[in-house]
């Protein structure tokens, strides 16, 4: 009777992939990224494609990750006067590490109780890098650009995702002095674009 061999065992040991590949052919390193890997198209395609709200909006469309950075550079080039064109490409670029780790909202975050926190902060660091951004911004910028954050977030609670004024009030805090943006989401395709076109008109700026 002819012997079967045993069934080759997977070693335990093999090591996990730990990159992503990118459209634009680029291997990311999501332990180690690294500037050089990191492509403002593989940004663009990626945040117009990542859902705020876990999707939870009104409207045909998601209103992406990209759409929503472009409202927060908006809100914090208006809230300060002559804002130097670097921060507004900062502001632009906030949460530009979701194209990797995506938008997980503070609820989720708090409830499995990992610290994303430090990842997306190596991340957005060698993001900085990449387009001449300082890889930590000054105290006070990120401030504005919280600030920002806070505002769009306000808008788009309620407006989009169901959120009462009082509730959005007690979350995000009141707008202030900012008038009321009517917010409709757009299709990924016209938003991608949309972020291109701003990154090429503030790119020149940090050259």
């Amino acid at each position: 009777m002819a012997k079967h061999s045993a069934p080759v065992k997977r070693s335990s040991e093999a090591p996990q992939r730990a990159w992503q590949r990118m459209l634009s052919g680029r291997r990311l390193d999501l332990l180690d990224p690294s500037p050089i890997d990191i492509e403002i198209a593989d940004i663009a395609h990626g945040l117009a494609r990542v859902a705020r709200w876990n999707g939870q909006t009104s409207g045909d469309h998601a209103f992406s990750v990209a759409q929503h950075c472009l409202l927060v550079a908006d809100i914090a080039k208006a809230s300060r006067t002559k804002l130097d064109r670097r921060w507004e490409l900062a502001a632009l670029l906030h949460d530009a590490s979701e194209y990797v780790v995506g938008d997980l909202i503070s609820p989720f975050k708090a409830a499995v109780g990992i610290d994303y926190k430090s990842f997306e902060l190596r991340l957005l660091a060698a993001i900085h890098i990449r387009f001449g951004l300082p890889a930590t911004l000054p105290e006070e910028i990120t401030r504005l650009i919280k600030r920002a954050d806070r505002v769009a977030a306000f808008f788009e609670a309620t407006q989009l995702a169901g959120f009462g004024h009082a509730e959005a009030k007690k979350y995000f805090g009141l707008p202030g002095r900012f008038a009321p943006k009517s917010l409709i989401p757009l299709p990924a395709t016209a938003v991608e674009q949309k972020f291109l076109d701003r990154y090429a008109s503030l790119k020149l700026a940090v050259q």
